[in-house]
Parts: C-alpha cells; structure tokens; sequence
C-alpha cells in the first residue's frame, strides 16, 4: 500500500504542478550514456553556439560499489533466493572510450573495459564461486552483470561506427565532448545511424533523471523499463544497428538487434535474424510549466526466439516430481511483444520528476533483463546547484513490479527464471524504494551514498523485507 500511495500523490503533485505552470528554466545537465545520448537530452530555451568539431576522443572511467543488507525474514529460501542472513557484495569497473571521426559526420568508437566483483545473491557450496546477482526482479545494483569473477577481466563492451546526416532546419546545436560523443554540431533536423556491438539501452529508454548507475539510481527496475526485456549478453550489451530521425521538437528510433544464444545466456546467436528483437521509439519534446523542457518516449519491442512458455513447462514437469523449467519446453520459436512510456520533465529550476510504465506478454519466460511483466516507476531528481552545491545531486523514487499468473504458477512449482526462484512462492507484488544522496568534489568525482527497501523481494510475501544500504564511488575524467 505504501508504494500505490506514493505513486499516487507524486502522480497527484506532477498534475497540480502541471496548472501551476512555473516560471521557465534551462534543463538539467545530463550525462550521455551511449551512441545516442544527444538526441536524449533534454531540450535547451535557445539553441546553442556552434563548437569546434573534435577529431579524436580519450575519456577514462572507474566506478566501485559496496552493498550490505542485514539479516531479514524468510520462511524458507530457494537456489535463487537473496541470503536471509548478513551479506555484502563488491563490484569494480574501469572503461577506457576511444573515439576517432572517421570523415564528414562518420565516427568510431570503442570501450575496453576491466570488471571484477558480484551482484548480491548467496553463498556458494565450499569451492563453488559465490552466487551473485540473484534474489530480487527489480535488481539492487545496476552496476552488477549476470556473471562475475573473484579476479578482473577484460572485455570489449562497446564497438560501433556512427553515421550523422545533416537535414538544415535551423541553427546548428552545440554538441559537448564527452564518453562517446566526439565534440561538434549537429543540425536539429538530422538522420544518426549506428551500427555494431552496443547496449540497446544506450539509444532506446534514456531518462536524464533515472538511466546512469554510475551516477543516479541503481534499482535496474528504475533505470530502465522493469519490462523492457531487451537484446543482451550476460553484460547488457549486443550486436544491432539503429536509426534515428531528428526534428525540431521530436524524435523517431528504430534498431534490430540479436538475441542470446539461448535465454540469459553469455553467447550471442551467431545467425542475423534467426533470433533477433526489432524496437521502436518515438519521442515528443515538451515544454511544460512555463516552458521548463521535458519529454515523452512511447516504446514497442519483441522478441522473436526460442524461450519457453510457462503453461508448457509447468504440463512437461506435471507428475515427475522435479520443477518446472523453461529450458524444457524451448523447441519452437515464439514472438513476445512488450510496450512501454517514459517521461522525464523538469518542474522547477534543477529539480526534475520522471514516469516509467511498461507491460509484457507474460506467456514466455523473460529472455534477457528480468522476471518482471508489469511495472511503474517514479520519482524525483534534485540538482545541487539548487543549494550552491552544484555537483551534488538527490534522488527519490519507487517502483512496483508483477509477474503474469502463468509466471505465477510456474514459479510457485519451484521453477527458475532470470534472477528469482525461491522454490515456491506465496505470491506479491514487489515493492522498491530508493533514495540516494551524489556527494561530489567536482565534476569528474563522486561519492554517492543509497538506500533501497524491497517488500516482498522476489515477489515472495513470505521473505523479506529486506534493506539494502550502498555505497558508490564514480572518478570519470
């Protein structure tokens, strides 16, 4: 209940505020995450000066976090439970973002990345490595991937060529150096292809509020769309290509990517199309409370591979005695189809409010993000130049995440998915909030203290609630 109210009277304040009409201001500085972080950024009041194009780019990054929660409550625990007893969890990650412009509008970039450390999870058998990353749909760390080592290791991330045509329109629009995005202009009226290995949630879904686990939220549930279950390996990224088509107050995406091999797996399905996830996006700029700049992104994905239906594995386990599993029943290939809007609108001078609400077809397993068929987001960002604290940054939000009733069945038999399995399940909706405080030095460097408290993690009213308390340290240069 405590979720719904506070859905409900932020909804309650964003529409009293949408009357009041405020007087107008610039937008929020936001940083870019990927291929396509310009075009997501929200609108400035006057268009600004043309900057001299870069022809080479090195930025570096490093982040290190820490979790702990305490002990909580829990009536029993399963293969894929989050430990009821005190846990902590580490993970470390440097990038390296080279970009090079290749000839007039064409750019390459690629990221080198070192990652080590565990999502939170459970113990391992003695001589087992720990078992991260699992316990929670809406999971607690954005900065943990599926798999995770004791030791570093390297991987290359991100390796993409972009392709910008300029269509006129009006005055050129600065674009500022940063991690890939070499400095230039670009007309406000322009087509941007990208194609190669990237995450899909570098061109689609970006929120200047709720998007950067580096430096905003970590909850994947309010990063992202909890339903988005888009294209990716173990680490969130894939091969595709996408285009995007620019004018003065809105936005066209379209891209097509691959799939894993098999659902949550590490490898990629070597074959184009034979397993695959077109995604489509339009966005609306806005100008709302007195001319303070927003946007509205509507969202439509699928999946198009070899997953498992949950009504299938629960008949193929019925009478043996052992679970449930998807991996079962993965014989033909089935689309499922997701949707989704996402809002982001500055309200006052640095302070900003964002919206995310998606939906899945919940016959299938989820393939690639999280156990999650429908989901809200919302909350509330702070910039602290509006107290002279201008590298400092507040943010609040909550989500509720659900699972379809053939997920619910197939999970109360004991069957796994992504991130959750308790064994069995005395089901409810799970409930996140999140608040986090950015301290910053300057404005390369930052410490970020979070709080998250999950209510019925795992959908299971019988364990938890559970508080998890983090702690992030993010240098980028």
């Amino acid at each position: 209940m405590f979720l719904r109210d506070f859905a409900l009277g932020a909804l309650s304040a964003l529409i009293a505020a949408c009357l009041a009409f405020a007087s107008p201001v610039s937008a929020q500085p936001v940083e870019p995450a990927g291929p396509s972080a310009p075009a997501s950024a929200l609108p400035s009041a006057t268009p600004p000066a043309v900057t001299k194009s870069e022809r080479f780019s090195v930025h570096v990054q490093s982040t290190d976090t820490q979790q702990y929660h305490g002990a909580f409550p829990a009536a029993y625990s399963g293969p894929q439970s989050l430990y009821a007893s005190p846990d902590t969890a580490k993970t470390i990650d440097a990038t390296l973002f080279l970009g090079a412009r290749l000839w007039r509008g064409g750019e390459f970039y690629v990221n080198p990345e070192q990652d080590q450390g565990f999502g939170l999870g459970h113990p391992s058998p003695l001589g087992i490595p720990y078992a991260g990353t699992f316990g929670v749909a809406g999971f607690v760390s954005g900065e943990a991937y599926k798999v995770g080592r004791d030791s570093s290791y390297g991987r290359i991330q991100r390796v993409f060529v972009r392709q910008t045509f300029n269509f006129g329109g009006g005055e050129p629009q600065k674009i500022d150096a940063d991690i890939n995005q070499l400095a230039g202009s670009a007309d406000p009226q322009h087509l941007t292809l990208t194609a190669g290995k990237f995450a899909v949630t570098d061109v689609f879904d970006t929120n200047p509020y709720a998007h950067d686990p580096k430096n905003d939220f970590f909850n994947w549930s309010i990063i992202d769309m909890g339903c988005f279950d888009y294209a990716a390996d173990a680490w969130g990224y894939t091969y595709g290509v996408t285009a995007e088509l620019a004018g003065a107050r809105s936005t066209v995406r379209a891209g097509l990517f691959q799939l894993s091999l098999e659902p949550n797996v590490i490898a990629i399905e070597p074959l184009p199309l034979r397993e695959y996830s077109p995604v489509a996006e339009f966005e609306q700029r806005t100008s709302l409370f007195g001319g303070h700049p927003g946007a509205i992104k509507a969202l439509v994905y699928a999946d198009v591979g070899y997953m498992g239906p949950y009504a299938q594995a629960l008949a193929a386990a019925a009478g043996t005695g052992s679970p449930p599993s998807t991996a079962d029943v993965r014989n033909e290939k089935h689309v499922k189809a997701g949707a989704g809007i996402n809002l982001a609108q500055e309200i006052a001078k640095d302070v900003g409010v964002f919206l995310r609400l998606s939906a899945m077809n919940g016959t299938y397993e989820a393939y690639e993000f999280a156990d999650i068929d429908r989901s809200i987001s919302e909350g509330l960002s702070i910039d602290g130049a509006l107290y002279q604290r201008p590298h400092d940054a507040f943010g609040l939000a909550g989500a509720l995440n659900g699972l379809s009733s053939p997920a619910i069945q197939y999970f109360a038999a004991g069957g796994l998915g992504i991130l959750v399995g308790d064994g069995a399940l005395s089901y409810g909706d799970e409930r996140v909030l999140e608040t986090y405080y950015k301290l910053g030095f300057s404005k390369n460097l930052g410490l970020t203290f979070d709080y998250q408290h999950i209510t019925n993690p795992a959908y299971n009213t019988v364990r938890g609630p559970v508080s998890i308390f983090g702690v992030r340290y993010h240098v980028q240069i």
